[in-house]
């Protein structure tokens, strides 16, 4: 039994309210908490993904790292997202003028799957299993 109660996974972003608005729309759920610093999104019982500005965790981690802020609309992360119609995740995401990197396609690995980028250059994808791959 894995040790982890809850994945809480944080994107640092250049605009709360962009990244916000964004991710209401993609999601198509409002944000579970949305105050200055931090917005947060429970995708599931056991996932949250917060969305944190670069000048709030440059606050936190002062001068012990890079400033995230020099990394922005560079791809850091991929959010790898199983749904049940990756279809319709398409389609919403087309709709609301999301910057698809890679169309509704079968990957090798077995997944229906669509890649798009948000606001920052983070990616996110959308996929559903519809074979197991081959060995």
């Amino acid at each position: 039994m894995s040790p982890f109660l809850k994945i809480h996974t944080i994107l640092y972003i250049t605009s709360q309210e962009i990244s916000k608005d964004f991710y209401e729309k993609v999601f198509r759920i409002p944000p579970t908490l949305d105050v200055p610093g931090m917005t947060e999104f429970d995708l599931s019982s056991a996932f949250t993904l917060g969305l944190m500005p670069n000048s709030s965790i440059s606050r936190i981690l002062q001068d012990q790292t890079p400033d995230p802020a020099t990394g922005t609309g560079i791809p850091r992360c991929e959010l790898y997202l199983y749904v049940d119609d990756v279809e319709a995740e398409y389609e919403n995401a087309v709709e609301m003028g999301a910057k698809i990197i890679s169309p509704l396609l079968i990957q090798n690995w077995g997944d229906l799957a669509f890649y798009l980028a948000d606001p920052d250059g983070h990616i996110i994808v959308f996929a559903t299993k519809i074979k197991k791959p081959a060995p």
